[in-house]
């Protein structure tokens, strides 16, 4: 089953419960988020997106194809 926008949000909120997101998408499939966290601070984007993916829990792509696309942006928290 597709995840809605505030599933995905709500994952993210988990790892990251200071962070400014943003999750768009209606479909349900195709998604973006944009995340804004303090976590990322002095990581590289390849390791911001890397923090991203893993608090989906292997909702992309995974067995359960609950997310099967999610643009990302990622920026450390000034």
């Amino acid at each position: 089953m597709p995840m809605s926008a505030p599933e995905i949000e709500a994952l993210l909120r988990e790892s990251f419960p200071t962070a400014d997101i943003t999750v768009q998408g209606d479909d349900g499939v195709h998604m973006a988020a944009h995340v804004v966290a303090e976590e990322f601070a002095g990581k590289n984007r390849v390791a911001q997106q890397r923090m991203v993916y893993a608090a989906l829990k292997g909702k992309m792509d995974g067995p359960s194809g609950e997310l099967h696309a999610l643009a990302l942006t990622t920026k450390a928290k000034e």
